[in-house]
């Protein structure tokens, strides 16, 4: 099961991104800050956050490195750690479907604080939405 963005039906390829069309390194910074800072200042997403470290700075900026690459930018993540296996990075993490609409919640109010809309809403609430379920390893 691919993790691609560029997967299926979507008005994206290689030469017209979902990374160019959120705007780039900037951007998807942006994003991946807004993630953290939700899912911290929330208490709606304490189960979540909960499965991170109290310090949030390693887990923002690996979660805007494997961004970058999934979603068609520079390959940050690879790069510097290797393929990102995500099933097997969490599964020591209890994922069932409370933690899963956990975090697309926290990833839509995100999106929601970055003006993201249109085309590539469209397409990151399905692509977002496909990893999160993918990540479940609990009933």
């Amino acid at each position: 099961m691919s993790t691609s963005p560029q997967s299926g039906d979507s008005p994206f390829d290689a030469t017209n991104t979902p990374w160019a069309a959120l705007g780039g390194e900037d951007a998807v910074r942006k994003l991946a800050d807004a993630f953290y800072s939700e899912m911290d200042r929330n208490p709606d997403y304490a189960d979540i956050r909960g499965m991170h470290q109290p310090d949030l700075t390693s887990a923002r900026e690996k979660f805007f490195e494997f961004l970058s690459g999934w979603l068609g930018g520079p390959q940050l993540y690879v790069q510097r750690h290797g393929h990102p296996r995500l099933r097997m990075r969490h599964a020591p993490f209890p994922i069932g479907e409370s933690q899963r609409d956990q975090w697309l919640s926290c990833m839509q109010h995100a999106m929601d604080s970055c003006g993201i809309d249109g085309d590539i809403r469209t397409f990151l609430d399905a692509r977002f939405a496909h990893v999160a379920d993918f990540m479940r390893n609990k009933s």
